[in-house]
C-alpha cells in the first residue's frame, strides 16, 4: 500500500472549510480528474453515503464507487474509492487560529504487484503525487474562494 500526505494552510476557518468540502456537488470542481460526482443512494453526506464517480484522466474515462467511510463533522472526511482504481482519501480539517484552518490530504493506494508491475511503482507514485497535490491545491483555492462569497451561511 502507498502512502501520500500533505498539509496546507487554508485562509478560512474550519466550519467553512469543512462545509465547502462536505458538499457533493462541489467535488468536480477540486478533485483531480473527477467529472462528475453524484450519490447513488439515499445518503449524500456522512458515513455511508455512496457516490458514482466519473473519472477523467487523458483518454481514459471511468466511473468509480465512492464511499465515505470517516466522517466526523468539521474534523475528517475519507472517501474509498473501488472500482479499476482503488484506495482511500482522507481530509483532515485542523483549527489554526483566527479565520484559519489547516487542510491535511491523504491517500492510501494499491501499489503495482509482481515482476513487471514493480518496474510501473515509481510512475505509479508520482502520478498519484501529483493528482493529489493538484486537489489539495485546487480545494485549498475553492475554499478560500467560497470564503469571500456570501454562499457560506446558506449552504448547509
Amino acid at each position: 500500500m502507498g502512502h501520500i500526505r500533505y498539509a496546507s494552510d487554508v485562509g478560512a476557518p474550519v466550519e467553512v472549510a469543512f462545509t465547502y468540502a462536505d458538499n457533493h456537488r462541489f467535488v468536480p470542481d477540486w478533485m483531480f480528474g473527477v467529472a462528475g460526482f453524484r450519490p447513488a443512494g439515499e445518503l449524500d453526506r456522512g458515513r455511508g453515503a455512496v457516490f458514482s464517480a466519473d473519472t477523467r484522466v487523458g483518454l481514459w474515462r471511468s466511473t468509480l464507487e465512492c464511499e465515505i467511510t470517516d466522517y466526523r463533522r468539521n474534523v475528517v472526511i475519507g472517501y474509498s474509492l473501488r472500482g479499476r482504481l482503488s484506495g482511500t482519501l482522507t481530509l483532515r480539517f485542523d483549527p489554526l487560529g483566527y479565520g484559519r484552518s489547516v487542510l491535511t490530504s491523504e491517500a492510501y493506494y494499491a501499489t503495482p504487484a509482481g515482476p513487471i508491475a514493480r518496474l510501473l511503482a515509481r510512475p505509479v507514485e508520482s502520478a498519484v503525487r501529483a493528482a493529489l497535490r493538484r486537489t489539495e491545491a485546487q480545494l485549498r483555492r475553492e475554499i478560500e474562494a467560497f470564503h469571500k462569497t456570501d454562499l457560506v451561511g446558506r449552504i448547509a
